[in-house]
């Protein structure tokens, strides 16, 4: 394997490049843009970054993030967030807010999340893949006709089946009005729900630090009872067994005191054939 040795300038030329791709995404079309249109674009498009800003998650409503989406989160038209319209001048007063994929010849109108369970995305009842259905509104299945719809019977980790979750897009007051960690101002594209390395977890697995009380009590509440409720009834049950070996131990040893024990013991060996200790 060849080793390729950097000096700073390149490593400096690497973390610019890096710097560009976030900022810019795709909207160079594939020609990186000179210093000039580079300098013009980040005037006009970051200040509608900072303002404007979007936070993506799927959950169910009134409930936890069960996922923060970020810019390379698939939808269920399989683009990534970041290949949908996530840039507006004004943001639209209409709800739910619709951000469609602006990849050529696709017809998805609103970005979708789709669980995975692994590499894979959940199947619909009808046993095929969401990309084997219609990117369209009502995601009819292209491969039978019985099916109505995309359906999934995956549960979520949160508990919840996935028909009772939905993807929500909102600003960054109606974030805050629900008590949901905004992050700081950032200008890089696509960034959705992502307000540090916490959310790249599921929400059933690590609540951001901001996020309320009230839904790190939801979150837990359950599994603490019951975590003290298995507790407690492990340490009864030990002290009931002990109580109860220390009855019987008493008993036995009354009993061997007790006059005339001594011959019963050695009837109940004859009888059974155990030999009698001297």
């Amino acid at each position: 394997m060849e080793t390729v040795c950097l000096d700073n300038s390149a490593l400096k030329a690497v973390d610019d490049y890096c710097e560009y791709r976030r900022i810019v995404g795709d909207d160079d079309g594939g020609k990186l843009f000179t210093p000039e249109q580079y300098e013009e674009y980040k005037r006009k498009v970051l200040p509608l970054r900072l303002n404007n800003r979007l936070y993506v998650s799927y959950g169910v409503p009134g409930g936890i993030d069960c996922k923060l989406i970020g810019p390379e989160t698939q939808c269920f038209c399989t683009h990534r967030y970041k290949q949908h319209k996530t840039d507006f001048e004004v943001v639209p007063s209409e709800r739910p807010l619709a951000l469609p994929c602006q990849v050529r010849g696709c017809h998805c109108p609103a970005y979708q999340f789709i669980p995975q369970i692994g590499p894979n995305p959940v199947r619909c009842r009808c046993k095929h893949l969401p990309q084997e259905h219609s990117e369209a509104t009502g995601h009819l299945c292209k491969k039978c006709t019985f099916c109505s719809g995309f359906q999934s019977s995956y549960a979520c980790g949160c508990g919840q089946p996935s028909s009772v979750h939905q993807t929500l897009v909102e600003t960054k007051l109606e974030r805050e009005a629900r008590g949901r960690p905004i992050g700081r101002d950032v200008p890089y594209a696509a960034m959705g729900g992502l307000t540090g390395f916490s959310s790249l977890l599921d929400g059933y697995l690590a609540l951001e630090a901001g996020g309320s009380d009230q839904d790190r009590e939801d979150g837990c509440q359950q599994r603490c009872s019951a975590s003290r409720i298995k507790e407690a009834s492990t340490k009864t049950a030990l002290i009931h067994c002990g109580l109860e070996g220390n009855e019987v131990g008493l008993r036995l040893k009354d009993g061997m005191n007790a006059p005339g024990s001594r011959g019963r013991v050695l009837r109940r060996k004859q009888v059974e054939g155990i030999p009698s200790e001297s």
